[in-house]
């Protein structure tokens, strides 16, 4: 199965897949935990802040 990803995943995958996380830390450095870091605080902020916010929102102007 073949997805479509950004070329600079597929590069962090190689070295991935070459030597595991610790080489991959060593190859791209922090760059690897500011993604991760960033990929987690949008996806957090979107499931536990807007999604309630938004059901909030829509409940409240129903009374």
């Amino acid at each position: 199965m073949s997805f479509r990803q950004p070329k600079f995943i597929q590069n962090w995958l190689e070295i991935y897949r070459e030597g595991g996380l610790i080489h991959l830390l060593k190859v791209k450095g922090c760059m690897v935990l500011v993604a991760f870091f960033l990929f987690y605080l949008i996806r957090d902020s979107v499931f536990y802040i807007l999604i309630p916010y938004l059901a909030y929102y829509n409940i409240s102007s129903c009374y």
